[in-house]
């Protein structure tokens, strides 16, 4: 089935069983425009009689080169902002400057904080919380006398990462 976009009036093919009786959704490649294609009823064509006298014209070099088709290029790029105020009305702001009340414009600097840096400030905050926790362990455990095993376990393992650690760091 030989298929025209309604738009750009590309031509496509398409399978027969690809559109049903109740249509089918199509998008161009070319220009993005949709429709809903429904079945082309074919009307039967007479067939053409043979003539027995043809005369077959050799091609040159000049025929072929008169008969080939140029690609038409696209006068819009799909993504320009005159494109898709035309094609869906939206108007594209530009977002990296903003006037001030003056009416001056200045450039917006965005800042984030990334992932080295919350890395760092969560290891600084992990390190104050034991710290104050090996400072105040005497006085938690005389508050609260069933942790105290647990802070004891607390302090072991981390002993036994820095010591790990070290002899890492030593091994070169």
């Amino acid at each position: 089935m030989l298929i025209n976009c309604n738009s750009c009036k590309k031509k496509f093919t398409l399978p027969d069983t690809a559109v049903t009786e109740y249509g089918r959704l199509l998008q161009c490649g070319s220009c993005g425009n949709k429709w809903t294609q429904y079945p082309i009823k074919e009307n039967s064509v007479p067939e053409i009689k043979k003539t027995t006298s043809t005369k077959v014209k050799k091609s040159t070099n000049e025929d072929k080169i008169k008969t080939s088709v140029k690609k038409k290029k696209r006068e819009i790029s799909l993504y320009s902002e005159e494109y898709l105020k035309k094609k869906y009305g939206l108007t594209l702001k530009d977002t990296s400057e903003q006037e001030d009340k003056k009416g001056s414009k200045r450039k917006q600097t965005k800042s984030s904080f990334g992932f080295y840096n919350y890395l760092v400030t969560i290891s600084i905050l992990l390190i104050a919380l034991i710290g104050f926790l090996n400072l105040s362990k005497d006085i938690i455990t005389e508050r609260y006398p069933l942790s105290a095993p647990y802070i004891n376990y607390l302090f072991e393992a981390i002993d036994v990462l820095r010591v790990t650690v070290s002899r890492l760091i030593n091994l070169n």
